[in-house]
């Protein structure tokens, strides 16, 4: 699968991930680093559900033109655009990982457009009152958003020791490359064609560098642009026990302060496992808040 791209209004490009087909739009927010062709995993739910799933490549991935200091909001904005270019009044959209906050946006900011959101493993904002947002991480996101806190510096000169790495990654090499972040419920997972499904979108979202990556990582330790306490339409959140990558504190503090919350905090699940069910539930959910 190749991506798109279009133009917004001031001039940057976008690029997309399409399906190409589905009576109703869901606006897929990728996670951090996993921009990158669509697969299987996503695309059978949402054709089992009649959806068009079009996934937003964030500025500085691919070829999406880098917005340096973007917001999460922004790219609440970019998503309105997106549906406008494909001729979309009404839509939904889900969020993995990295890309929850992003879907939160979107249904915050177009709440009479965006008529639902799912948030599947999605990061809670950094300064969200009770939450520790680094307690029960792995080693590497520790590590990672220790470097984001400090400054782009820091969070560029950490990325770009590891980006050769993953520029070349194979399915094979995944879980030795983030055994850290790994609970078995993930590593049971990780074989075969998914992980080497998983190694092409990590070679693809750092295949023109890191800057995507590293205005996630900054992002997500700012002020997002909007209150999450604030969003009224509906958001079904997805999380497992035992993620390492986004814990479950994050899942717990998005199902106490979003007002309109479809709450599933599945035990025995990590932040990939939980993908299965989380899809094939999730997508149908959004159908039918699209009436």
């Amino acid at each position: 699968m190749e991506p798109t791209f279009f133009t917004r209004a001031n001039g940057d490009r976008i690029d997309y991930f399409d399906s190409g087909s589905g009576s109703d739009l869901l606006i897929y927010h990728h996670g951090t680093p996993a921009a990158g062709p669509l697969h299987e995993d996503v695309l059978g739910p949402a054709a089992q559900n009649d959806l068009r799933v079009v996934e937003l490549v964030r500025p500085g991935y691919g070829h999406s033109t880098r917005v340096p200091g973007r917001s999460v909001a922004d790219v609440g904005h970019i998503a309105a655009e997106l549906a406008d270019h494909l001729g979309f009044d009404r839509f939904v959209t889900m969020g993995w990982s990295g890309g929850g906050p992003h879907s939160l946006a979107t249904v915050a900011l177009y709440p009479d457009r965006c008529v639902a959101a799912m948030s599947l493993a999605g990061v809670a904002p950094f300064d969200g009152q009770g939450l520790n947002f680094l307690a029960g991480m792995g080693q590497d996101n520790l590590d990672e958003f220790g470097a984001a806190i400090i400054g782009e510096d820091a969070i560029r000169a950490y990325l770009s020791a590891i980006e050769p790495e993953i520029k070349v990654i194979t399915g094979a090499q995944i879980i030795d490359m983030m055994s850290s972040l790994l609970p078995q419920e993930d590593r049971n997972v990780l074989t075969g064609e998914y992980a080497d499904d998983e190694a092409e979108i990590f070679r693809w979202a750092v295949s023109t560098g890191i800057d995507g990556w590293l205005d996630d990582d900054i992002a997500f330790t700012q002020p997002w642009g909007f209150s999450v306490n604030e969003i009224s339409n509906p958001v079904t959140v997805w999380q497992g026990d035992t993620d390492l990558m986004v814990p479950t504190s994050h899942g717990r503090w998005l199902v106490d302060n979003l007002p309109n919350v479809d709450a599933n905090l599945v035990q025995g699940h990590g932040h990939l496992s939980l993908a299965t069910p989380a899809f094939s539930a999730g997508f149908a959910w959004l159908k039918a808040n699209l009436g």
